[in-house]
Protein backbone atom coordinates (compact mmCIF):
# COMPACT_ATOMS: atom_id res chain seq x y z
CA UNK A 1 0.00 0.00 0.00
CA UNK A 2 2.82 2.37 0.62
CA UNK A 3 4.04 2.12 -2.50
CA UNK A 4 0.79 2.65 -3.98
CA UNK A 5 0.82 5.93 -2.35
CA UNK A 6 4.32 7.12 -2.81
CA UNK A 7 4.01 6.37 -6.87
CA UNK A 8 0.66 7.97 -6.79
CA UNK A 9 2.35 11.31 -5.11
CA UNK A 10 4.93 11.20 -7.47
CA UNK A 11 2.59 11.27 -10.65
CA UNK A 12 1.15 14.19 -9.24
CA UNK A 13 3.89 16.10 -8.14
CA UNK A 14 5.28 15.65 -11.82
CA UNK A 15 2.24 16.35 -13.56
CA UNK A 16 1.90 19.91 -11.50
CA UNK A 17 5.47 20.07 -12.02
CA UNK A 18 4.98 20.04 -16.09
CA UNK A 19 2.64 23.15 -15.84
CA UNK A 20 4.86 25.41 -14.91
CA UNK A 21 7.73 27.18 -16.67
CA UNK A 22 11.04 26.64 -14.54
CA UNK A 23 14.28 28.72 -14.65
CA UNK A 24 17.26 27.48 -16.10
CA UNK A 25 19.21 28.52 -12.82
CA UNK A 26 16.66 26.60 -10.65
CA UNK A 27 16.69 23.58 -12.36
CA UNK A 28 19.45 22.32 -12.11
CA UNK A 29 21.02 22.82 -9.18
CA UNK A 30 17.23 21.56 -8.04
CA UNK A 31 17.79 18.13 -10.33
CA UNK A 32 21.89 18.10 -9.21
CA UNK A 33 20.71 18.38 -5.48
CA UNK A 34 18.14 15.48 -6.01
CA UNK A 35 20.49 12.81 -7.44
CA UNK A 36 23.27 13.79 -4.79
CA UNK A 37 20.23 13.56 -2.13
CA UNK A 38 18.91 10.01 -3.67
CA UNK A 39 22.36 9.02 -3.58
CA UNK A 40 23.30 9.72 -0.07
CA UNK A 41 19.86 9.13 1.57
CA UNK A 42 20.09 5.60 -0.11
CA UNK A 43 23.40 4.89 1.26
CA UNK A 44 22.80 5.70 4.76
CA UNK A 45 19.10 4.42 4.95
CA UNK A 46 19.92 1.25 2.83
CA UNK A 47 16.17 2.01 1.29
CA UNK A 48 14.48 3.35 -1.39
CA UNK A 49 12.43 5.56 1.38
CA UNK A 50 15.69 7.01 2.39
CA UNK A 51 16.44 7.48 -1.41
CA UNK A 52 12.99 9.20 -2.03
CA UNK A 53 13.46 11.20 1.31
CA UNK A 54 16.59 12.24 0.89
CA UNK A 55 16.01 13.34 -3.18
CA UNK A 56 13.10 15.59 -1.93
CA UNK A 57 15.48 17.20 0.87
CA UNK A 58 18.35 17.76 -2.16
CA UNK A 59 15.96 18.93 -4.80
CA UNK A 60 14.40 21.60 -2.73
CA UNK A 61 18.05 22.45 -1.19
CA UNK A 62 19.27 22.59 -4.68
CA UNK A 63 16.28 24.73 -5.83
CA UNK A 64 16.77 27.48 -3.17
CA UNK A 65 20.80 27.66 -4.01
CA UNK A 66 20.12 28.25 -7.20
CA UNK A 67 17.00 30.95 -6.90
CA UNK A 68 19.75 32.61 -4.21
CA UNK A 69 22.07 32.74 -6.87
CA UNK A 70 19.90 34.40 -9.64
CA UNK A 71 20.50 37.67 -8.91
CA UNK A 72 23.23 39.45 -10.48
CA UNK A 73 24.46 42.65 -8.83
CA UNK A 74 21.95 42.32 -6.00
CA UNK A 75 22.81 41.34 -2.38
CA UNK A 76 20.89 39.68 0.41
CA UNK A 77 20.93 41.64 3.74
CA UNK A 78 19.08 41.48 7.17
CA UNK A 79 17.95 44.72 8.94
CA UNK A 80 17.94 45.56 12.65
CA UNK A 81 15.03 43.36 13.56
CA UNK A 82 16.64 40.14 11.38
CA UNK A 83 13.97 40.51 7.90
CA UNK A 84 16.31 39.49 5.19
CA UNK A 85 15.75 42.29 2.18
CA UNK A 86 17.51 42.46 -1.13
CA UNK A 87 19.29 45.30 -3.10
CA UNK A 88 22.18 46.71 -4.77
CA UNK A 89 25.51 45.33 -3.72
CA UNK A 90 28.50 47.57 -3.09
CA UNK A 91 30.52 48.94 -5.59
CA UNK A 92 33.59 46.19 -6.49
CA UNK A 93 31.45 43.70 -4.94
Amino acid sequence: MRKIVIAAVSIVTLGLAGCQGVDRNIAAPAAIGGLGGAAIGGAIGGDVEGALIGAGVGAAAGALVGAATNRPGECVYRDGRGQRYVAACPAGY
